[in-house]
């Protein structure tokens, strides 16, 4: 990675970050999470970990790093990670993969069907996924689905499966259909039905992880959106190769709108927009 060379924020901030400290953070959030963050995150770096140092009593970022690299706690690791991932999602977001995913549950009859979403984010993209899956194969259908993210806190929310009754994406007939509405002092909420949650496993995931033995039989769809972005070219191309060996082949991949894999035709080909069909 290449060296920052910015100066340290205002000296009127409470803390001082200087450009020492945020290259040290730029390593260690890229070993343990594969994140490559650039020169003009400073900003968003100091306001999120400066939290951090506050909840952890530490009066510097210098000595909140060296504490967490001489002998920090697998919870505060996850607590570093959870401060420097993004987390943003509505549901049916980018909503042409959904009236895609339709067409292919249907070309797929009664089968049984595996679908990984590897950044479940609060939850609003699996409980869209679980949605389709009820409305185009009915409530009994065959369907699980993975629900894995780094970030411990937003799977905690995706978890519960409360949102406010006006999320953005969600027809009215949706909200019937898959929602309990919450009364007295949960009014304003909705809550998602037994028949979506039935169908989904959240559970915690590093795709930085060697060990994706652990996610289980290979998946016949997986939606890895606005993820790559995130990462390098070689962290991506290692992410590509382990994603590839987790799927059946002819198994789909969907991507964000911003990414493009077509150097990796070995692995996958281009099946539709920001569709990939497993080589």
């Amino acid at each position: 990675m290449n060296a920052v060379v910015t100066p340290s924020l205002a000296s009127d901030q409470e803390f001082t970050l200087s450009a020492g400290d945020f290259e040290r953070i730029r390593q260690l959030i890229y070993q343990r999470a594969g994140i490559s963050l650039h020169a003009g995150k400073q900003a968003m770096v100091y306001s999120r970990l400066s939290r951090r140092l506050r909840e952890t009593g530490h009066r510097s970022f210098s000595d909140y790093l060296q504490a967490l690299e001489r002998g920090g706690s697998d919870a505060e690791w996850q607590e570093f990670v959870n401060c420097l991932t993004t987390n943003l999602t509505a549901f049916f977001r980018e909503d042409h993969h959904f009236h895609a995913l339709v067409d292919d549950l249907r070309a797929r009859g009664t089968k049984p069907v595996r679908i990984w979403c590897n950044a479940a984010s609060t939850g609003e993209e699996p409980y869209s996924l679980a949605m389709t899956v009820v409305e185009t194969l009915g409530a009994s259908a065959q369907a699980r689905l993975l629900c894995t993210d780094i970030d411990t806190k937003v799977l905690a929310t995706a978890q519960r499966g409360v949102y406010p009754a006006d999320s953005r994406g969600l027809s009215p007939e949706r909200l019937r259909r898959h929602f309990m509405r919450g009364t007295a002092q949960n009014a304003g909420f909705i809550r998602a039905k037994p028949e979506l949650s039935r169908l989904i496993e959240f559970r915690p995931f590093n795709l930085m992880s060697p060990n994706w033995g652990v996610l289980g039989e290979p998946f016949d769809i997986v939606f890895c959106r606005n993820v790559m972005i995130y990462f390098d070219n070689p962290t991506q191309r290692k992410v590509l190769e382990r994603t590839h060996a987790a799927m059946k082949p002819g198994g789909l991949l969907y991507v964000g709108h911003s990414e493009n894999f077509t150097e990796s035709r070995d692995l996958f080909r281009l099946r539709g927009k920001t569709i990939y069909e497993r080589v």
